[in-house]
């Protein structure tokens, strides 16, 4: 099959490849020629473990290609995949979709034979049939069918939920469309990958509740963590007492500083406003973002509180800053309100980041980024493990303590065990467990 993909950010770009990877023929188009020129060099805009290495061979093997040239793009291709940013829109929190609908207009524009034109951007309920007109109206006489394919890759793991997902979500009641889209997939076969059809709006609001439910699960165990720092149990156990219940699983049960990057926060923000739209009450979604919201600055709080109350003047150091480990994304991560929080409380920061650095340093110029996680403890008033990397998991307690000024560590992701820090004379505090 010969496979257009719209878009060559986060999403576009690892389907693409793997569509490619599974013998597709696939040409990955973006307006940015910075981007484009890069891809050609062998440089990724996004840093994915294993992508670097899956582009090569594939552009090798003459299967992946890259252009700015939509028209070029879309000519003779038998699935157009729209694969661009839906950034909450500012003032309203609504999902943007001027890309969508711009992508939609040039793709009309090019089209020179029988199409699929497939919504992989993660749209509001209604979007399509919004795609559609706009396909009708362009190119009236064009023979055209509008599929909802969601995505659900995991940063840091994309390739692999790419090629093992848990299943394949595809809305449309066009049966040429259902046959172009099983044969789109048809590699995944082997894998016994469930492809799900439904109605095109159905697969819409899928995506989104996903995300809602996931996000919910996150932010229940984090308001049972401080449940716990209240009376004395272990969030730890909690999460593993109640994850072996198979109705509910383990699975987004860890307590932890928020949840961010780029789907969660803008996702359940948009579905918020599709269901105001239609008068229909969401109170749990609606909580969920207000607790997730005031949890990242209370992680400041939290770090000051360990310091004694009083940060100013003093130095903290900050063990990750990307939202999640294996990828370099800054979106709404929680380290952006922890700086901001002890910013305010006059504080000097500095941190580490094996990946996110270059990014951070737009968003949290205070912030002065060092070489390794040792650089930043020493001096340091306080340590504040932030992001979960593997290479925080094993450190040296014993240096680490010897260099701070004063031996003070807050583990916002439980990587540490209490008595393991405390015996290298660490004043150690985690999430939803006994200090």
């Amino acid at each position: 099959m010969k496979i257009t993909m719209i878009g060559a950010g986060y999403v576009g770009l690892v389907s693409g490849t793997c569509f490619a990877d599974f013998g597709h023929d696939v040409t990955c188009v973006d307006l940015d020629q910075r981007k484009i020129d890069a891809l050609l060099a062998g440089i990724m805009p996004i840093f994915e473990p294993g992508l670097a290495e899956l582009v090569a061979s594939n552009v090798a093997a003459g299967r992946l290609s890259f252009t700015t040239d939509l028209k070029e793009g879309v000519a003779g291709a038998d699935a157009v995949f729209i694969a661009v940013g839906t950034p909450s829109r500012r003032g309203d929190g609504h999902a943007d979709l001027t890309y969508v609908y711009q992508a939609t207009r040039d793709i009309a524009a090019a089209i020179t034979g029988p199409l699929v034109v497939v919504t992989k951007s993660t749209v509001p309920v209604g979007t399509g049939d919004e795609v559609e007109r706009i396909l009708r109206e362009v190119a009236p006489d064009a023979d055209v069918a509008v599929v909802s394919n969601p995505e659900f890759l995991r940063e840091g793991a994309a390739i692999t939920d790419f090629k093992r997902p848990d299943r394949i979500v595809i809305g449309t009641s066009d049966e040429r469309a259902q046959a172009v889209m099983q044969q789109i997939y048809r590699p995944l076969y082997l894998n016994q990958a469930p492809i799900l059809f439904t109605a095109r709006r159905t697969a819409e609001l899928i995506k989104y509740a996903a995300n809602a439910f996931l996000a919910t699960k996150i932010t229940f165990i984090n308001e049972m963590a401080d449940l716990c720092e209240a009376v004395g149990a272990d969030v730890q156990d909690v999460a593993r007492g109640i994850g072996l219940d198979n109705r509910i699983g383990s699975k987004f049960l860890h307590a932890g500083p928020g949840y961010g990057g780029s789907c969660f926060p803008k996702d359940t923000l948009a579905l918020l406003k599709t269901a105001e739209d239609h008068d229909v009450p969401s109170r749990i979604v609606e909580a969920v973002v207000q607790v997730n919201d005031s949890r990242k600055r209370a992680m400041g709080r939290k770090i000051i509180q360990a310091m004694g109350g009083d940060a100013r003047g003093k130095t903290v150091g900050l063990l990750g800053v990307t939202f999640k480990p294996n990828t370099d994304d800054m979106r709404d991560a929680p380290s952006i309100a922890i700086v901001q929080a002890l910013h305010d409380a006059g504080a000097k920061i500095c941190a580490y980041d094996p990946e996110g650095a270059d990014a951070a340093r737009a968003i949290m110029p205070e912030v002065d980024f060092k070489a390794d996680p040792y650089a930043v403890a020493e001096g340091a008033d306080a340590l504040a493990l932030v992001t979960e990397w593997d290479v925080f998991r094993a450190l040296d307690l014993g240096r680490i303590a010897a260099s701070m000024a004063s031996p003070v560590l807050v583990d916002l992701r439980n990587v540490y065990k209490p008595e393991e820090a405390r015996a290298h004379g660490i004043a150690y505090s985690s999430i939803g467990r006994p200090d």
